[in-house]
């Protein structure tokens, strides 16, 4: 036992020298590898603050939301003053503005005018638009009172070729004037183009080119809201040679390209004065509102008249960037009435895009525009959208305040 315990280990070392002189190495020994390390996350960038909300519009959708549905239908209606029931009127309706004519105006004196339309606000529980058409010329509702002015103001094409100096004075004074009877919203100027003398329209518009008409409306437009009165362009897109739509329907044939190298222009002028130094210095936005016509444009709809057309509206909104408030003409005027579904010509009127209706049949219209959302033809989202663009005018114009409460009705 002892032998093959010598013998075996020689016979090995003999195996291994057959199989050349060098050793296989040992395999070499493995590093110690440290234990692995938690990864530590990269730090986090601070988050972008978030930024600030407008003030304004929070305290406008923290009062649209306080409103009923019915409060909010209200607001969409700037109406003619009634014969009878004018305050009563206001309360049970919740509407959003009076137009006075001229029987409105007729032999009172300031004093009386003054107190009438304090009468109508103190009835409000929102501030209302109090508007005029007070053009020059041939309409003048208030001026054609020899107890509000010893004579009626100008028209635009007088005032325009006695010049600048003669529009900006006659501006100013009727501003002043109007804003000290109570009124906030003068539905003028006139900016439709119009140079033939047997047009319709002429007599109220300045007679001249769609150069000299964007001139006179924007500086119109900029004179009035430097008084903190609203401004209402008219009578989009453009009235041209058509007749009188109080008494029938008027059908526009002009081509597109008309619209867009002259109609447009003035309108495209007035909505671009927004910002006004007022007297105080205060810089201040006061957008003017647009009127839209019962003309029915063939280039635009040929089935509808432009106050109850979504494509005229879309037009105004989009290929001209009007963000402020749209109005109707009078929906009480011939040139609508075959056109109304059942009669319901301010749903109509609001489906197509209008924020603020303009009629005398308010009575009837608001309880059916109020049913229309609850059965679900008219989205009460689109009673919101136009009810907010005039809560918004009415902030701009001074009638509502903004507080650290929210917004308030102003004392104005």
């Amino acid at each position: 036992m002892k032998l093959r315990r010598i013998i075996f280990p020689l016979l090995l070392l003999l195996l291994l020298a057959a199989c050349g002189s060098e050793m296989v190495p040992p395999p070499p020994e493995e590093p110690d590898i440290p234990p692995a390390e938690t990864p530590v996350a990269p730090p986090e960038e601070p988050e972008e603050p978030e930024p600030p909300e407008d003030p304004e519009e929070a305290a406008l959708l923290a009062l649209l939301e306080s409103l009923t549905l019915e409060e909010k239908a209200g607001q969409l209606f700037f109406v003619r003053v009634p014969a009878e029931n004018a305050v009563e009127d206001i309360i049970t309706y919740h509407l959003g503005g009076y137009l006075l004519f001229g029987r409105d105006t007729q032999n009172k004196t300031a004093n009386e005018l003054i107190q009438t339309i304090a009468s109508y606000q103190a009835a409000a529980e929102l501030p209302l638009l109090i508007g005029v058409d007070e053009e020059g010329g041939t309409v003048v509702r208030v001026s054609s009172n020899p107890h509000l002015r010893s004579k009626k103001f100008s028209s635009p094409g007088k005032l325009w070729k006695e010049g600048l100096d003669a529009l900006l004075r006659e501006t100013r004074e009727k501003s002043i004037l109007l804003k000290s009877l109570g009124f906030n919203v003068n539905l003028a100027p006139v900016a439709d183009v119009s140079t033939n003398s047997g047009d319709f329209i002429y007599d109220r518009t300045t007679g001249m080119d769609a150069e000299e008409t964007a001139d006179y409306t924007a500086r119109v437009t900029e004179a009035q809201s430097f008084y903190g009165l609203g401004s209402v362009l008219k009578h989009f897109p453009g009235y041209g040679n058509n007749k009188d739509t109080h008494i029938g329907v008027a059908v526009d044939e002009r081509s597109m390209e008309t619209f867009l190298e002259q109609d447009f222009l003035p309108f495209q002028a007035g909505i671009a004065v927004e910002e006004t130094v007022w007297p105080s210095g205060e810089l201040r936005r006061l957008r003017p509102a647009v009127l839209v016509s019962h003309n029915i444009v063939n280039c635009m709809d040929p089935e509808l008249p432009a106050s109850l057309s979504p494509e005229v509206h879309r037009i105004l909104r989009e290929d001209l960037g009007f963000d402020g408030v749209v109005m109707t003409d009078d929906l009480a005027m011939d040139a609508v009435k075959a056109y109304a579904v059942d009669g319901n010509v301010a749903v109509m009127s609001i489906q197509a895009g209008n924020d603020l209706v303009v009629t005398t049949d308010y009575r009837t219209q608001i309880p059916r525009v109020i049913q229309a959302v609850k059965d679900g033809t008219l989205e009460e989202e689109a009673i919101d959208g136009a009810c907010l663009r005039v809560l918004r005018w009415k902030l701009e114009l001074g009638l509502l305040e903004l507080t650290e409460e929210g917004i308030l009705g102003s004392a104005l």
